[in-house]
């Protein structure tokens, strides 16, 4: 027997079980698209009925075509009957997101929409951690965009056990409505398209829906005339049952349209009303439709009831639901237009929720006035602090659009726009009301929206063109010049015009301090001083200091503004490696707390750079990792090009030279595009690296010649990052015998070391004389620099870099013969190269010390990263609970384990435990 719902249909029912079985493995995605009235919502609860019977948790939401539609109205379907306590453990943004969407939040606070998709996403994690889930979904071309957004983000980021089940009408826009919605793996989604019933399929459809059979030849009429369309089907079978079953084919109605007018024909002026009002909303109760209509909540009851016997609405509680999303639309469609305003007025005058007023207001309005206007200003406010910023932009355009047509009203447009991630519509909106407005702030403002569109679309060179643009418009004594200024300064900043961004970043402050804005000051004095690091300056600690008093922690402040986030870069660049990372780490855990994937990423970068540098290759790895499946995840090139260059470096240090070549190419391919010159140039210094770690020297110098033509000794900055190259080229140009070349370099960074105090400049400068000395044939004046370079490695915790002195120093104790000093410096340095996984640098070590009859060390089979992740999971922890302790994502730990079972030969947790604890 066929299961319920699935009559008439073998093929649609092995597709609904193969899926309901792939996702009980892994995260699986089935839509059903077809016409109008083909069944697509009968095989939507069929197959949503079978899974709650094989153990399934499903949350279901039933989108309505109502022009009505609150924001997250799909997404508070589905979580309205959770548990509030899946929640109560969550980080209190998240907590405060789900509190939003379920509108229970009092207090005013405002959300943002990657706090919201990062709640949901964690809700649904663990639920599938105790069983499979399945997120139903009816009519995905009429889910509101909100819900859209945080659906289409949890989708594309599963890893357990979760199905996405949704029905798609193709009538609407050809089944690419769905297109937002794509899985991990794309062969994971797969689709039904429902094709029109046969005669006796079709017959039995209709016999069980109406409960009694038909004859053949009146089957005969209703299937020729409904083309095998089971709703057509129906509907025109309950035409037969009020007249003679010998009708012609020609006095049955002829569409889907003439069906359902047919249907409502005949119906009370009263329950017409009644329906309307049900209409006009997206979730209709009999409350809000009495209120809306005759005011008697029993007499509206009994004019349902009606409704109800015919098959046109069900009554559940206090619900209203209609039979057919196409009766729905037939009854509003029908009504006459000064009908629909009316009740769009009334109704506007009962609901609560501003947003809702607001769109009621504008369905009953044929223009604006003031009274809308405002109620939709206020609406896409609320939206805005729901976190729900495609809300926001569609209640102001419908402002717009009603007549009121304001560049103020078209900044805050493209300003949601922007917000909802559609940056091109940001773009149009900004382009236009800057072409409509005279000189002057406005005008600037609306430049500078535009630039930091282009920052995040086109890269550095077309935003530092308008910001310019931009500052020639705005006022002197503006706040708004202060901002331009500072976004410019960071612009050029990127685009490696370090000097020009230190003055624009003077500027910047100078104009902060008359505005008298202790925030936008604090912006203004951290921009400086980062500045004024790069530009050879040294680190201000006072100016930073008095910035981060100054900083409003609450602003909307993208992070790379912040004085916080410069102070801990600062740390970072200038060695004070324990303290940088600890403060990365906090601002890194505060990202994923608020879902802010991209600031994410961009964190992520300097966690990897910090971790490298301090020899936690383990978290680099991971954390790498981890940003790179985000950055796969955003729009843009940026974040691409962030996680080329984390794991570019990465997998130099791994000695996988094919890997390493592959993301340098591609990350400076991808960096031209974006004018992001100053990161690329730490790809230039990835690719250095690369070749002087295989003794590719005349490649390595190669790699570094347009680092080298810009580096003037004498003025040049020699802080990390930005000198990270330098110990390369100069070992290049030592082994070369290019010494002349080298000495300027090693001279730089050894009188920088000592006027700013940097060990790592001291040492690496030290290091580097060792060398030129060397080759000159002094071998006791390079013992004795290598000496200074090993005391100045003492003073910051940067063990690769101790390492390569040892390296040398053993080389050099060698030549001196001093054989048993040498093997102990080579041993010690290949005893680093090997605890940091690190093989073209153990190999060198590994051939100095077979001089010196020193075999080779046996290497582990998992690495540091893996034996990190295994050991945690094998302690019990859940995949959620190792991604919280590592900081990374739940598919991140995944992707970790499903190496470590390959390496291992195992298959399970209980394996894996034992293997662990083996001794």
């Amino acid at each position: 027997m066929p299961e319920a719902g699935l009559e008439g249909r073998p093929m649609e029912s092995r597709s609904v079980k193969s899926f309901l079985t792939a996702t009980a493995v892994g995260p699986s995605a089935l839509l059903i698209e077809g016409e109008p009235g083909i069944g697509k919502t009968t095989l939507w609860m069929a197959a949503a009925e079978q899974a709650t019977a094989r153990g399934f948790r499903v949350l279901a939401t039933r989108a309505a075509a109502a022009e009505s539609v609150l924001a997250y109205t799909g997404l508070a379907d589905m979580l309205a009957d959770v548990d509030a306590a899946t929640w109560a453990d969550l980080p209190a943004p998240q907590r405060l997101a789900v509190d939003q969407v379920l509108l229970r939040a009092g207090t005013g606070e405002v959300t943002d929409q990657r706090a919201v998709a990062a709640a949901f996403l964690a809700v649904i994690e663990r639920f599938a951690e105790g069983g499979p889930v399945l997120l139903a979904i009816d009519d995905l071309q009429w889910l509101d965009p909100s819900s859209v957004h945080v659906i289409a983000f949890a989708a594309r980021r599963l890893t357990g056990p979760v199905g996405i089940l949704g029905t798609v009408r193709t009538e609407v826009i050809d089944g690419a409505s769905a297109g937002w919605l794509q899985l991990p793996r794309p062969e994971a989604a797969n689709r039904i398209h429902l094709s029109p019933l046969d005669f006796h399929d079709l017959h039995a459809a209709v016999a069980s829906r109406l409960g009694r059979s038909f004859s053949k030849p009146a089957m005969g009429r209703i299937h020729e005339v409904s083309g095998g369309n089971p709703f057509y089907a129906i509907e025109l079978a309950r035409e037969l049952d009020d007249r003679s079953l010998r009708t012609t084919v020609a006095s049955l109605p002829r569409t889907l349209t003439d069906v359902v007018r047919s249907r409502l024909g005949g119906l009370d002026p009263d329950v017409h009303e009644a329906l309307l009002a049900a209409a006009c909303m997206a979730a209709p109760t009999v409350e809000l439709v009495s209120r809306a209509t005759i005011g008697d909540s029993d007499q509206l009851i009994y004019l349902l009831e009606i409704a109800e016997g015919k098959g046109i609405i069900a009554i559940d509680g206090n619900r209203i639901q209609f039979a057919h999303p196409l009766l729905a639309r037939g009854v509003y469609t029908e009504a006459v237009p000064a009908r629909r305003r009316s009740m769009h007025r009334r109704l506007a005058e009962i609901v609560d929720e501003p947003e809702l007023r607001a769109r009621h207001l504008a369905l009953a309005a044929t223009s604006g006035d003031d009274v809308t206007l405002r109620a939709l200003d206020n609406a896409a406010e609320s939206a805005r602090a729901r976190g729900a910023p495609e809300a926001a932009a569609e209640l102001i355009d419908l402002a717009i659009g009603l007549g009121g047509d304001a560049p103020e009203r078209r900044l805050r447009s493209a300003l949601h726009h922007f917000d909802a991630g559609d940056h091109e519509r940001a773009a149009t909106v900004l382009q236009e009301t800057v072409g409509g407005l005279p000189k002057g702030d406005l005008r600037a403002e609306a430049l500078c929206r535009l630039a930091v569109v282009r920052l995040y679309t086109e890269g550095f060179f077309e935003a530092t063109n308008v910001l310019q643009q931009a500052l020639e418009d705005a006022d002197d004594d503006s706040p708004l010049r202060v901002q331009i200024l500072i976004t410019l300064a960071y612009s050029l900043m990127h685009a490696n015009q370090i000097q020009e961004g230190k003055d624009i970043a003077h500027r910047a402050v100078s104009d902060a301090e008359r505005v008298e804005q202790p925030h936008l000051l604090s912006l203004a004095l951290g921009m400086r001083a980062m500045l004024g690091f790069m530009a050879g300056e040294g680190f201000d600690q006072v100016s930073l200091r008095r910035a981060m008093e100054l900083e409003d922690e609450q602003a909307s402040t993208p992070l790379v503004f912040r004085p916080t986030m410069q102070h801990a870069l600062l740390l970072e660049f200038t060695g004070q490696l324990d303290t940088a990372r600890a403060a990365l780490d906090a601002i890194r855990a505060r990202c994923a707390e608020n879902g802010e994937e991209g600031e994410y990423v961009f964190i992520a970068q300097h966690v990897v750079m910090s971790s490298i540098w301090a020899g936690d290759f383990v978290n680099a790895i991971l954390v790498a990792e981890d940003a790179a499946e985000r950055a796969r995840q955003l729009s843009g090139g940026t974040p691409l090009f962030l996680a080329h260059s984390m794991r570019a470096p990465l997998a130099v240090f791994a000695g996988q030279e094919a890997e390493a070549r592959k993301l340098i190419a591609d990350g400076i391919e991808i960096g031209s595009r974006t004018g992001t010159l100053r990161l690329g140039e730490r790809l230039l210094g990835a690719l250095a690296f690369l070749e002087v770690s295989l003794g590719n020297y005349t490649e390595a110098l190669a790699a570094v010649a347009p680092l080298l033509s810009a580096f003037d000794p004498e003025s040049t900055p020699t802080e990390l990052p930005g000198a990270a190259f330098l110990p390369d080229a100069i070992e290049a140009l030592v082994q070369l015998g290019k010494l002349a070349q080298a000495a300027p370099l090693i001279e730089a960074l050894e009188r920088n070391g000592r006027t700013f105090d940097r060990a790592w400049m001291s040492a690496v400068g030290a290091r580097g004389r060792s060398m030129m000395l060397a080759a000159l044939g002094d071998l006791d004046g390079a013992l004795a620099a290598a000496h200074r370079a090993m005391a100045e490695h003492q003073r910051v915790a940067m063990p690769f870099d101790r390492a390569r002195t040892l390296l040398l120093f053993g080389q050099l104790e060698r030549r001196l013969r001093k054989k048993e000093s040498a093997s102990s410096s080579l041993a010690a340095a290949l005893e680093i190269f090997e605890q940091l996984t690190v093989p073209l640098w153990a190999n060198r070590a590994r051939a100095e010390l077979a001089r010196a009859n020193v075999g080779p060390h046996a290497s582990r089979q998992l690495t540091p990263s893996e034996q990190r992740v295994a050991e945690l999971a094998a302690s019990g922890m859940k995949n959620r609970d190792v991604a919280s302790a590592l900081f990374i994502s739940p598919k991140t730990v995944e992707a970790n384990l499903a190496r470590i079972y390959r390496k291992l030969g195992i298959r399970s947790r209980a394996e894996l435990g034992r293997h662990i604890g083996r001794p």
